[in-house]
């Protein structure tokens, strides 16, 4: 059965337990005694969604979007080079869809930051922000807590509260899980379970595919369900002397589960095998490709964050098997779901209003290596450099923002960071700048704390 993680279950949407919050005091926006600013950063407001495409365990620039033909044997890998539409850019010779489409996209190669383990950089990669210290030296101190910082999805869901039954992010197919290790910045952190994404878990390629945590039991009707809401209600107006933290937890997990059921949009938007069987050809009979559509879906219904992960927590890990598993595999069927994404969000005019990103949380390193006991090399992790692709919602597609050197080691020009991702994800939406957060122990944590990456819209040169 597929139900979201934090979420609510077919049986108990309406009797879920109350969700546990760091200390006993609430989070709440800052006042601030700025005056508004007169001019917005470019680019703001541009988007009503934003998709992010997560390649998780880190791609690697030299085998994708930066390639080094001219660099050592030990550095450059396998893969030929290929042209694209932008004169003189390359790209590699296994994502020849993407290489006729970069007039749509902005490649950006030189993102980078400190973090080089998973757990540390997913955190800062799907929220601007290191994980709060200390953070002891073994994976199983690295992983989830309630004292981390919110998403983009939960942060938006805070400072912009919806009443349309529609969540303010869905994540999809599969939550971040390795065994013990949960990896940080994928819920709402300090913010509480109530402002945490509506997680997926399941795979959308699959025949029978459905969202049952969205089904009502039989003979339940929407009349029925209004019926129970309102006796719900007057019990609650009687019980008013009993609020508190915990009550006020109950109570808006029965208003999300209210609103989730009776958002016929939001469960027409998970019904994927509405769609004709050549659209879902188009993208791609695999997990990736039915993500990638499954989420088209999710913004065609309104959803302001989606984050579609291509694959597990190590998908992208390539250690061992790196050319083998890219080949085979990865970049061509993100080749082709992304192709797919992009026709249908141009053909629809969704691309103006929708900032896609494609990212990793780190690159891969320039050094060919072979771990140990094993005999087929791979690359290791490294978050100095790495590229990712941005377009739509006033993106300048057909333009290479930063430079590596000859290695795609390093920056030779300006870097930006996952804090500036950030900002620039909020300014696109509409937040202003000096919107913030202020964390159990009374801290101020502005939204927008890195730079909008105005090259995006301006085509200046980094």
């Amino acid at each position: 059965m597929l139900k979201p993680l934090y979420g609510l279950d077919r049986r108990g949407l309406l009797r879920v337990a109350a969700a546990g919050v760091v200390g006993a005091s609430l989070p709440r926006l800052s006042a601030t005694a700025a005056e508004p600013l007169q001019t917005k950063p470019i680019g703001f407001g541009k988007a009503k969604s934003v998709l992010i495409v997560m390649l998780s365990g880190g791609p690697s620039q030299l085998d994708m979007l930066d390639p080094k033909p001219e660099g050592p044997t030990e550095v450059r890998g396998e893969f030929a080079p290929i042209a694209t539409t932008i004169p003189g850019v390359t790209v590699c010779e296994h994502l020849p869809i993407l290489a006729k489409q970069t007039d749509r996209w902005a490649i950006v190669r030189t993102l980078a930051h400190r973090e080089h383990n998973h757990l540390l950089a997913t955190h800062v990669a799907l929220t601007g922000r290191p994980t709060p210290v200390p953070r002891g030296g073994s994976d199983l101190d690295r992983v989830e807590t309630r004292n981390d910082f919110p998403n983009f999805a939960a942060a938006l869901d805070f400072i912009r509260p919806r009443g349309d039954g529609l969540p303010s992010g869905v994540s999809l197919p599969n939550y971040f899980i390795e065994g013990p290790l949960t990896w940080p910045g994928q819920h709402a952190g300090f913010l509480g379970a109530k402002h945490d994404p509506w997680q997926i878990n399941g795979d959308p390629n699959e025949k029978d595919f459905r969202i049952q945590a969205l089904s009502m039991r039989d003979g339940i009707t929407t009349d029925r369900l209004q019926s129970r809401r309102q006796l719900l209600d007057n019990l609650n107006r009687g019980r008013r002397n009993l609020a508190g933290p915990e009550t006020d937890s109950l109570r808006d997990q029965q208003d999300l589960a209210y609103g989730l059921l009776t958002s016929g949009k939001l469960t027409q938007a998970f019904e994927i095998n509405r769609e004709s069987d050549e659209t879902r050809d188009r993208y791609g009979r695999n997990k990736f490709g039915q993500s990638l559509l499954l989420s088209k879906r999710m913004i065609e219904a309104g959803v302001p964050v989606v984050q579609a992960a291509m694959g597990i927590v190590q998908t992208w890990d390539t250690h061992v098997d790196n050319w083998g598993r890219l080949k085979n595999t990865l970049l061509p069927q993100l080749d082709q779901g992304l192709a797919a994404l992009t026709d249908d969000l141009t053909a629809s005019g969704l691309l103006d209003d929708t900032l896609l990103i494609v990212m990793g949380e780190f690159g891969r390193t320039p050094k060919i290596s072979t771990l140990p006991g094993q005999t087929i090399p791979g690359r290791d992790h490294w978050a100095h450099a790495y590229s990712g692709l941005f377009a739509g919602a006033g993106v300048r597609g057909g333009q290479v923002l930063g430079q590596t050197d000859a290695q795609a080691a390093y920056p030779v020009t300006n870097s930006w960071s996952p804090a500036d991702i950030c900002s620039t994800i909020f300014n696109a939406l509409g937040v202003d700048s000096d919107a913030a957060l202020m964390d159990p122990l009374d801290r101020p944590h502005h939204l927008l704390n890195g730079s909008v990456i105005s090259n995006l819209y301006t085509g200046a040169s980094a």
